[in-house]
């Protein structure tokens, strides 16, 4: 009897030592997605204030711009964006795709017929990510 007392606690134990690691995985996976959705939100609320700071920064100057202003700063920045050799700084990043978001949005306003579009383009330009533009780099 004493044998099958030892056999029935070493499998209780057993069972609940599988247990309790599958918890501790579990709970390990669950801290490790915690981590890096906090970290990406984190990074989120930095570019976030960077964009907000360079819109501010620059709305009044991008809304005196002609046609030709644009053309120069979108070509100036598909041509960098293009040559693998240059890599832009954060900032500079964040300055060419808000610079072109606000022009985007200061179509919308003069044409009324494009104010879905613009503010689609927009939208698309303030989002951009520097992270994004890195990877497209390698």
């Amino acid at each position: 009897m004493n044998k099958l007392t030892h056999k029935i606690n070493f499998c209780i134990f057993d069972f609940n030592m599988k247990k309790n690691i599958q918890i501790l995985l579990i709970l390990l996976l669950i801290v490790c997605k915690i981590q890096f959705a906090f970290s990406q939100n984190n990074q989120v609320l930095i570019d976030g204030d960077l964009k907000q700071t360079l819109y501010t920064k620059f709305k009044k100057e991008v809304q005196a711009y002609n046609k030709n202003d644009f053309d120069k700063l979108f070509f100036d920045f598909f041509q960098i964006q293009g040559d693998k050799k240059i890599i832009l700084t954060k900032e500079e990043y964040y300055t060419y795709t808000i610079k072109i978001s606000i022009y985007s949005e200061k179509l919308g306003l003069l044409y009324k017929s494009q104010k879905e579009e613009s503010q689609k383009a927009k939208i698309d330009w303030m989002n951009k990510n520097y992270q994004d533009y890195l990877q497209s780099k390698k």
